[in-house]
């Protein structure tokens, strides 16, 4: 029920996505030349995507910033972005620096441009919105390592005092305590600076009350608030678990601190990598039982730690090989989960080495490599504790049947259950599990040798601090484009750059005295590589203004392998020619002739080198 309650709350509305939006088109067209104005700017995502106040920021010819309207949504589809232009806009190149956040809660922005009637002689350098803040980005990436931290030193301890059953869980009172505060404290600030982590803003941005308000209505905001809540009803079933231990039976307590970890677990799910891409129900899944594992192994190494310093041998009996064996269990479930995320991440083997997502992933393979080695030296100890007991329970005799209630033959019955703060009992065991015949075992030579458990403990230290090494990459990649959504992005239209056009001035002069009969030709081709291109072609006089000509002609041949003269075939459009459909077929350097006829008898032929990319 309680896992129903937060994936209702955390995706409701969500949908469908690739991890990291995509610019996958644009109106205007990027790098056009319109003639009239538009009204509007309007961008298509790959995904959905999450609104700004700031989104916009659109800078005319002479790079100041033009007033716009409110951003919004282009026709209730949310993996648009459009927002409204003033009536009357100047002839030249305006440029559009956008920001948003995609559906994995990382912020994306980028540029483009456009003209209008005419593009301007020369372009600033686009601004393309607010830098990230260096300090607004460390804060956020640190609170997002500690919340990692706390998460698995919670679900691993209260795990490892569930399932380990130490005789003594005072021990892990101050970790259990420290983790939950430290995971409050983590979720707070992560809300706090979430506005000015999407804004590319200071931290003193994080006190904006109208900000504020808009995190808590977007999916990041609804995942930390959610997790909130999860830690609140955490802490009342800890409370309530402490106070009624003795009466509490162990498979209710299994089952709610189950739910209430998957409920944890899942608030990171919905709102990072899994919850947009490929395969998102099963990709969540995976992402919550990884996270699930992650913290019983780990959290549960810390515990294990603690109890190594804090418990007797004979304790250490019971609960070093229990912990052996759900670790184990851990990390094959960290192997399999963790294998489908890296595919679904990377896409292809040779990402592995060309991204900054695959290599590390690579550094995450090789710090948990060095932690599985370490903790094969673990179990080498734990066997050597663990075989005192075992061959205790080979050498115990069958049990005589007893009549009910008669107390065990050889000692009298107990008083009353002595048991920990979790439940279990003092000699680590379950309440109702029978003694030996002839009384507790007790500590046998791997026990009680003092240097077998200085081994392990030291063991389980390195593994701690590689753990936490782990952990550590592990943020920084939940925070990083994965490889698949990099090569969808590279196959979009380039973004947060002018566009890769060529332009050519081509003077001209047909030997007449008139302000047509002399001046240039500035030629654009867009994007001058091969296949479809577009070109535009304006004429200026002798007196450097606009002038009207009967006939401009451009035809493209490529000498090297004799392929052309391939005519263009512009279209006078009032001012300027130009078309849309110049099919380039091969790459190299073109000879581009441009005609300039100025009157019925008057007219001149140049040529100029053009360079067509691959």
């Amino acid at each position: 029920m309680l896992l129903g309650t937060v994936l209702v709350l955390l995706l409701a509305g969500a949908a469908p996505a690739s991890a990291h939006a995509a610019l996958r088109s644009t109106d205007p067209d990027d790098g056009s030349l319109v003639r009239q104005a538009p009204r509007h700017v309007t961008l298509t995502f790959t995904e959905s995507v999450g609104l700004l106040d700031d989104s916009f920021r659109v800078f005319g010819p002479d790079q100041r910033r033009v007033h716009t309207g409110e951003a919004t949504h282009a026709d209730g589809r949310s993996d648009t972005a459009r927002v409204g232009l003033p009536g009357k806009l100047a002839e030249g190149t305006y440029t559009v620096a956008w920001r948003v956040v995609s559906a994995d809660s990382h912020p994306v922005s980028g540029a483009f441009s456009f003209s209008v009637g005419k593009r301007s002689a020369t372009t600033g350098q686009i601004d393309t919105g607010p830098a990230e803040d260096p300090l607004t980005r460390g804060l956020y990436d640190g609170a997002r390592y500690l919340a990692y931290l706390a998460a698995a030193l919670l679900v691993g301890t209260v795990a490892f005092a569930l399932l380990c059953r130490p005789a003594h869980t005072a021990p892990l009172r101050r970790p259990l305590v420290a983790a939950w505060w430290t995971l409050l404290g983590s979720t707070a600030v992560l809300l706090l600076l979430r506005a000015p982590y999407e804004a590319g803003t200071g931290p003193a941005a994080a006190f904006d009350a109208s900000a504020l308000g808009r995190t808590l209505t977007g999916r990041p905001g609804l995942a930390l608030l959610g997790r909130l809540l999860v830690l609140l009803l955490t802490a009342a079933f800890l409370l309530w678990l402490s106070r009624r231990r003795d009466s509490v039976k162990r498979p209710v307590a299994l089952a709610i601190g189950t739910a209430l970890a998957a409920a944890l677990a899942l608030t990171w799910a919905a709102a990072e990598h899994a919850s947009a891409g490929i395969q998102v129900p099963a990709a969540m899944t995976s992402s919550v039982v990884h996270l699930l594992a992650t913290g019983v192994w780990l959290g549960g190494l810390v515990a294990l730690l603690l109890t190594l310093r804090r418990s007797s041998g004979d304790d250490l009996v019971e609960v070093v090989p229990r912990f052996s064996r759900i670790a184990f269990a851990s990390v094959t479930v960290l192997a399999v989960t963790g294998l489908y995320q890296s595919w679904r991440g990377l896409g292809s083997l040779s990402a592995l080495s060309g991204t900054s997502y695959g290599r590390l992933l690579l550094a995450k393979l090789a710090g948990v490599a060095v932690l599985l080695l370490v903790a094969g030296y673990s179990r080498r100890w734990t066997a050597r504790i663990a075989a005192p007991a075992a061959a205790a329970r080979a050498a115990v005799p069958a049990p005589v049947p007893q009549p009910v209630g008669a107390p065990a033959e050889g000692h009298e019955a107990a008083e009353g259950p002595g048991t920990g703060e979790l439940g279990a009992s003092e000699a680590g065991e379950s309440p109702g599990e029978p003694e030996s015949p002839d009384g507790p075992v007790g500590p046998g030579p791997g026990s009680g040798d003092p240097g077998i458990r200085h081994r392990l403990r030291r063991s389980v230290l390195v593994e701690v601090a590689v753990a936490a090494l782990v952990l550590m990459i592990t943020t920084v990649l939940t925070g990083t484009l994965p490889s698949r959504a990099e090569a969808e992005a590279a196959q979009q239209a380039p973004v947060g750059a002018l566009p890769p056009t060529t332009e050519i001035t081509v003077p001209f002069d047909t030997g007449t005295d008139s302000v047509t009969g002399s001046g240039k030709v500035l030629v654009t081709l867009d994007p001058a590589r091969v296949g479809e291109n577009g070109l535009q072609a304006v004429v200026y006089g002798s007196d450097m203004g606009l002038v009207a000509v009967p006939e401009v002609r451009i035809t493209f041949t490529l000498p090297s392998r004799e392929v052309g003269p391939i005519d263009a075939e512009l279209a006078d459009r009032g001012g300027y020619w130009s078309t849309n459909s110049v099919n380039l077929p091969l790459a190299g350097n073109w000879t581009m002739k441009t005609t300039v006829r100025v009157s019925d008898v008057d007219q001149v032929s140049v040529e100029r080198r053009v360079r067509v990319e691959p």
